[in-house]
């Protein structure tokens, strides 16, 4: 997973705790994972965590918060690119995923790491996913637009399909590489359908 640049001190100190989180996460899972093994990878004591997150459930909702915000800019300017509509596609939904995604899905926690984000954060979820729909969808009046792509639904509609069939896409995935393929046959799928005839 990538953070973003730290601005700050605290931010940096917030960077480096997310950082060793999603370390220790990867490496031993969520339960198995404490405050004391994050403070130590992170290059501070236990109390000095503490000024920061309450909680290891407070850090993963950080980290899931740090997610949909890189996601979200990447896909945008995925969409926004150059070049035909499949490439574009392409590069969207696999941001879509990102780096987060090929690090559980070859952890061997990874199943308890997605049922950690249902439970921690399933709020967090809910709204990432939506913000990623709307930014979908706004590409998609954009490009019908000027002529770019034919709608065969709502804009809005589309853009929640996409996110539920790469939802669906991850969840049947046998591996991480299975994942890659399964995203790259849906995008060449979608250019397909929304590429204008003639």
């Amino acid at each position: 997973m990538t953070f973003s640049a730290p601005d700050t001190k605290t931010d940096t100190k917030i960077q480096a705790i997310l950082a060793a989180a999603w370390a220790g996460f990867s490496a031993y899972g969520f339960r198995k994972t404490s405050m004391d093994d994050i403070a130590r990878g992170a290059g501070m004591s236990r109390p000095a965590l503490y000024l920061h997150f309450k909680n290891k459930e407070a850090i993963f909702r950080s980290l899931v918060e740090s997610y949909y915000a890189e996601a979200a800019r990447e896909v945008a300017a995925a969409l926004k690119g150059e070049g035909p509509l499949a490439p574009r596609l392409a590069r969207a939904f696999a941001a879509h995923g990102g780096e987060t995604m090929e690090a559980m899905m070859s952890s061997a926690h990874g199943m308890e790491l997605f049922e950690a984000t249902l439970n921690v954060a399933g709020d967090m979820i809910e709204e990432g996913e939506a913000q990623l729909q709307g930014i979908y969808a706004q590409w998609l009046q954009e490009e019908a637009a000027r002529g770019a792509v034919v709608l065969t639904a709502d804009a809005d509609a589309l853009g929640r399909l996409f996110c539920a069939c790469l939802k669906g896409v991850k969840h049947t995935a046998q591996s991480y590489d299975g994942y890659r393929v399964g995203v790259a046959n849906y995008a060449a799928l979608c250019a397909q359908a929304l590429t204008p005839a003639g």
